[in-house]
């Protein structure tokens, strides 16, 4: 789910447009394959829902937006994000916050 980069961590987030409000799910799957279930409040249109990720991931984990980046899966419900300037250690903390 959190895999430590060069510059950063990637996330493996599974979307899940058009809910009532974004949050995050829980866990999607298990092992290697696991993925953070995020609800988004934006449609899947235009690239909303991305947009409204970004927003969120920037948010959640105190980053400036141009620090989240989608690496794979703009056009589907699994995706992989690269956020620059955080440690896996930072990102874990972050998830487990009370929001």
């Amino acid at each position: 789910m959190i895999r430590e980069t060069a510059t950063g961590v990637s996330l493996a987030l599974r979307a899940q447009p058009g809910a009532k409000k974004t949050a995050v799910l829980g866990v999607y799957g298990e092992g290697a394959t696991a993925q953070l279930k995020v609800a988004v409040q934006a449609p899947p249109i235009e690239g909303r829902a991305n947009q409204a990720l970004i927003a969120f991931l920037a948010k959640t984990f105190s980053i400036p937006k141009s620090a989240v980046a989608i690496l794979s899966g703009e056009l589907s419900r699994s995706k992989v994000f690269h956020l620059t300037g955080i440690t896996r250690a930072q990102a874990e903390a972050a998830l487990e916050e009370p929001r």
